[in-house]
């Protein structure tokens, strides 16, 4: 691949600010559990990863789309990255499935008269919220969004390079500057996802892996980021620990173990 002026500080450049993201908020509660709304875990899972950064990672600022139960819209979620010239962007968010629905049959009932008189079944349909799906997956961006993410970059070329205006848009060589950034991110965002999973896998849980997927959240901002499910709120297990104190805890020190081990790998 053709290496341009700037391109390597894709490739290598110290973490000094994360921007965290928690899920939903004010009036979208997101997934809905037994007892609990995503966008109620996502904050208290974001809230207590922000201060394990601040005091574990020397040098590295935090920056937060929202700390109390607002709701930024996902434009207003990567705009705040994007002027923080953030290095990671990372937004935590909180599994469901579809639940489950079934047929059964809740009687007979009587019909007809004299020799037609005869019963038939009388059916109920039941929903099935609960699941017994379990575990964590992380997402980076689908490539069929690549180009607004490739627009982001483009718009943000200053925080991108450390050489300003080298993305100039009347130079032929800037598309492929800004695609090479492009697929840089795309990497360090799958390492990154990769890492963090491993790190859920070391505590005992169960991982999904990483996988593609078009997040409006994540296209919009021009730099690596990731979007953490952390688990599934319709399984009131996973409910349980998610809400209380010590699985919050041990969620985002699993997250924080990923963000160390990419930024020892990046800055290496």
């Amino acid at each position: 691949m053709l290496l341009l002026p700037g391109f390597g500080f894709a490739q290598k450049r110290r973490i000094t600010t994360i921007v965290l993201d928690a899920g939903h908020g004010g009036k979208d509660p997101g997934a809905r559990g037994f007892f609990s709304n995503e966008k109620d875990l996502t904050l208290g899972i974001v809230m207590r990863l922000g201060k394990m950064i601040e005091d574990s990672l020397r040098g590295v600022k935090v920056v937060y789309t929202r700390t109390t139960d607002i709701y930024p819209s996902l434009p207003e979620r990567h705009q705040i990255a994007n002027r923080a010239d953030a290095d990671l962007f990372i937004s935590v968010h909180i599994n469901a499935t579809a639940g489950r629905t079934e047929r059964v049959q809740a009687g007979t009932h009587t019909v007809g008269k004299g020799r037609r008189r005869h019963t038939v079944p009388v059916y109920r349909t039941i929903h099935h919220k609960a699941t017994e799906t379990s575990g964590t997956e992380t997402y980076v961006l689908g490539l069929h969004r690549s180009d607004q993410k490739a627009g982001a970059i483009g718009e943000y070329s200053d925080n991108v390079t450390e050489e300003p205006g080298i993305m100039d848009p009347n130079d032929p060589q800037t598309a492929i500057i800004i695609a090479q950034y492009t697929e840089a991110f795309l990497g360090r965002s799958v390492s990154l996802g990769t890492k963090i999973e491993n790190a859920f896998m070391g505590g005992g849980r169960r991982s999904f892996g990483v996988k593609q997927k078009g997040l409006e959240v994540l296209a919009g901002s021009a730099m690596p980021g990731v979007l953490v499910e952390c688990g599934f709120i319709n399984n009131p297990t996973e409910e349980a620990y998610m809400a209380s104190e010590v699985g919050q805890q041990e969620i985002a020190h699993a997250i924080l173990r990923g963000i160390r081990e990419y930024k020892a790998e990046t800055e290496r």
